[in-house]
């Protein structure tokens, strides 16, 4: 369960980023958030895995407030998959980055490594576990991102544009991960057509608030609604 109740964030030079947030997930529910450029969706969910701390209102996950002395736990209850796959991918190994964040928990060596190989051998890279992440193609490099998150075994999945690189194969493969996941998961993205294949509800945001919240496919298939917020319809309607 994630609880916000009130969230406002301000940027260092006065531009309000998020005013007023209330929203409530629940576990395992999957939740797509839409909104024109400066909507202020990234600032939101970067509030989740406490890359900023809420200068107004509160956070809770699963009962866990967001404070900088919890951020340990949160860390462990949430994983972040980044717009940019090579933001994630630091090491001369894949191996090794996608066992660092299970190093660092303190995990026994003999349990990461049943983690690494289960998580890349289901994501089809365990052939390349010791080829430098920065010679794989776009689209392994996302999957490379998401095995970094799924090996901490996190509660709460967070992704920032996880399709902005990917072909129309490797699209509908994540489409089909997302949507076996036995996870909560929050989905920030402008391919709607992505939200509308592995989202439950839809938040939908502009100028730092939550306009509109509901089932995600009577959202995205209210035309006036969208295109009030500077969005248009999923492509799949758009013949209709």
């Amino acid at each position: 369960m994630i609880t916000i109740e009130g969230l406002s964030f301000s940027y260092p030079d006065g531009t309000m980023a998020l005013e007023g947030i209330n929203l409530a997930i629940a576990e395992g529910a999957a939740t797509g958030i839409v909104g024109a450029n400066g909507a202020g969706k990234s600032t939101l969910v970067n509030h989740l895995n406490g890359y900023y701390l809420a200068e107004e209102g509160t956070i809770s996950i699963n009962g866990v407030r967001i404070s900088q002395k919890n951020l340990d736990r949160i860390h462990q209850l949430v994983g972040l998959v980044f717009q940019n796959p090579d933001d994630q991918l630091f090491t001369a190994r894949l191996y090794d980055d996608i066992a660092f964040g299970p190093e660092n928990l303190g995990v026994p060596k003999e349990e990461i490594a049943r983690r690494v190989e289960t998580v890349l051998r289901e994501l089809n890279l365990w052939e390349l576990r010791n080829k430098a992440p920065s010679h794989l193609s776009q689209g392994e490099k996302r999957f490379a991102a998401f095995a970094t998150v799924l090996v901490m075994q996190p509660e709460v999945i967070v992704m920032d544009e996880p399709t902005s690189d990917l072909d129309p194969k490797n699209r509908r493969k994540l489409i089909n991960l997302v949507n076996h996941l036995q996870k909560t998961t929050i989905t920030v993205s402008h391919d709607l057509d992505f939200i509308w294949d592995t989202c439950q509800r839809v938040c939908i945001m502009n100028r730092g608030r939550i306009v509109a919240e509901g089932p995600a496919k009577e959202m995205l298939s209210n035309r006036e609604l969208l295109e009030s917020n500077n969005l248009e319809l999923p492509l799949r309607l758009q013949g209709e």
